[in-house]
C-alpha cells in the first residue's frame, strides 16, 4: 500500500485567451471565414511532486501563479493537458463553496439541498442540521431566502456543510478568508481536527503565518511553474520575499506615475520651491537646531493660502499648521516658511498644501523633492523632538 496519497507527476495545463470576439450575426456574416487569434496561457507547466498521506501540505504563490487551477486538477474539476495525477482514497473538495445553493430557497431548504449533493440522505442531513446552523451562526436567518444573505452569510453556511463530508483527502482553497476573526479561529479548529485524526490536508492560502503553523510540507508556484518545495518556512520565505520584490516594483511605478501627475500640476499652477539652510543655499541636510527656510512660490491666482506638514520618513506626523491658522495673509506670490530644527536625527519630508481662501478649497498636495536630512548629534535627549522646557 502505498504512503503517498497524491502524486502530481509532470502536469501541464493551458487555457486558450481569445484576443478578438465576435459576438453578432451580422459580424459572423460578414466575417465567415475570419479567423480569430488566440494567446495560450500556461496555467500549470511540467508540475511535479507527491504529498504523504496525514500531511498537512501548502500550496502558495501570487494570483494568477496555477495555484486553484492546480487544485481543480486534482479534484478532476480540469484535465491536465499532459501528465498524471494519481489519488489514493476518498479525496472531498472545499474549492467553490456553495456550488448549488439555490438563491429562492431558504437556508434551510439549502442545506438539505447541499447535503444531497455530497451523497448525505434526508435523515442524515436532519441529524447533522442544528450542528450545520449552530457552527455557522445563522439561527435566526435560516427561514429567509438565501437571497437576501450577504456573500459571507452563504460562505460560512456552505463551509459549515461541506465540512461535514467524509474524506480522507480534503481540498480546501482560501477557506480561511471566510467569515470573521472568531469564524475563522473555528476553522482552524476544525483542521487541527482533521490534523489529528490523520487526514490529508491540502490548502490554498496567501496566509504564510497558517503555512508556517500548520504545514509540515508546502509548495511554491509561479506563473504556473513550481519554484520551490519542502519546509513550510523556507516556502513561507521565499513567498514573502517575492511580494516585497513586486511591491517594490509597483511602488516605484506608482512614485514615478505620481511624480509626473504632480509635475503636470504645479506646472499649471507655476509652483516652485526650495529648501535652504544658513548658508541660503538648497540642501538636504542640517545640523540639529539649524533654522530651514522652505521657500515658495506660485503663478496660479486661485492660490490664496498655504499649508505645512512635517513627517518622518517613517509616517509619523509631527506637526502642521497653515497661513489661515497662523493668520498670516499672503499679499504676493510667495512666501518663506521657517523652521527651526530641533529635531532628533534621521529623514523627514514637507507635504504643501495649496488652497484657496478656505481650507475645504483644495487645489494641490505636493511631497516632491521635500525629504530631508537632519544629521547625528550628541545632544543627550531622546524622542522626536526636543520640546522648549526648564526645571524649577
Amino acid at each position: 500500500m502505498s504512503q503517498y496519497a497524491v502524486k502530481v507527476n509532470h502536469v501541464s495545463k493551458k487555457f486558450l485567451l481569445p484576443h478578438q470576439r465576435s459576438t453578432t450575426l451580422k459580424s459572423f456574416i460578414l466575417n465567415p471565414f475570419k479567423r480569430f487569434e488566440n494567446e495560450k496561457q500556461m496555467a500549470l507547466n511540467d508540475v511535479s511532486f507527491e504529498i504523504k498521506k496525514g500531511d498537512f501540505f501548502g500550496i502558495v504563490g501570487k494570483n494568477g501563479s496555477g495555484k486553484s487551477t492546480l487544485l481543480k486538477c486534482m479534484a478532476g474539476v480540469y484535465t491536465p493537458d499532459s501528465g498524471e495525477i494519481s489519488v489514493e482514497g476518498n479525496l472531498v473538495p472545499f474549492i467553490e463553496l456553495g456550488v448549488g445553493f439555490n438563491p429562492e430557497l431558504s437556508g434551510r431548504d439549502n442545506v438539505y439541498l447541499n447535503g444531497a449533493l455530497l451523497g448525505f440522505s434526508r435523515k442524515k442531513m436532519e441529524g447533522m442540521y442544528d450542528e450545520i446552523v449552530e457552527f455557522a451562526e445563522l439561527e435566526k436567518f435560516m427561514d429567509q431566502k438565501l437571497k437576501n444573505y450577504s456573500s459571507g452569510m452563504q460562505v460560512r453556511l456552505a463551509f459549515s456543510i461541506a465540512i461535514r463530508a467524509e474524506g480522507d483527502i480534503l481540498l480546501l482553497d482560501e477557506v480561511l478568508a471566510v467569515g470573521d476573526e472568531a469564524f475563522q479561529k473555528k476553522c482552524i479548529n476544525v483542521f487541527e481536527e482533521y490534523k489529528a485524526s490523520d487526514k490529508t490536508i491540502i490548502l490554498v492560502t496567501h496566509s504564510m503565518s497558517v503555512v508556517e503553523k500548520y504545514c509540515d510540507r508546502a509548495v511554491l508556484l509561479d506563473d504556473g511553474r513550481l519554484i520551490d518545495t519542502g519546509d513550510p518556512r523556507k516556502i513561507a520565505g521565499k513567498y514573502s520575499v517575492e511580494n516585497n520584490e513586486r511591491y517594490s516594483q509597483h511602488k516605484k511605478k506608482a512614485d514615478a506615475k505620481k511624480h509626473a501627475e504632480t509635475e503636470n500640476v504645479e506646472k499649471k499652477y507655476g509652483i516652485k520651491y526650495s529648501v535652504s539652510g544658513k548658508s541660503g543655499k538648497p540642501t538636504g541636510e542640517f545640523e540639529f537646531g539649524e533654522t530651514l527656510d522652505l521657500s515658495v512660490s506660485w503663478e496660479s491666482k486661485e492660490i490664496k493660502n498655504i499649508g505645512i506638514a512635517l513627517v518622518k520618513n517613517t509616517g509619523e506626523y509631527i506637526f502642521g499648521t497653515n497661513t489661515i491658522v497662523d493668520g498670516v495673509v499672503i499679499s504676493k506670490n510667495n512666501t518663506k516658511y521657517s523652521l527651526k530644527l530641533n529635531l532628533n536625527e534621521g529623514g523627514y519630508k514637507f507635504v504643501i498644501g495649496f488652497f484657496g481662501k478656505t481650507p475645504s478649497e483644495k487645489i494641490h498636495f505636493s511631497e516632491k523633492e521635500l525629504d530631508f536630512l537632519v544629521k547625528p548629534h550628541n545632544q543627550g535627549w531622546q524622542g522626536t523632538t526636543k520640546l522648549t522646557h526648564e526645571w524649577n
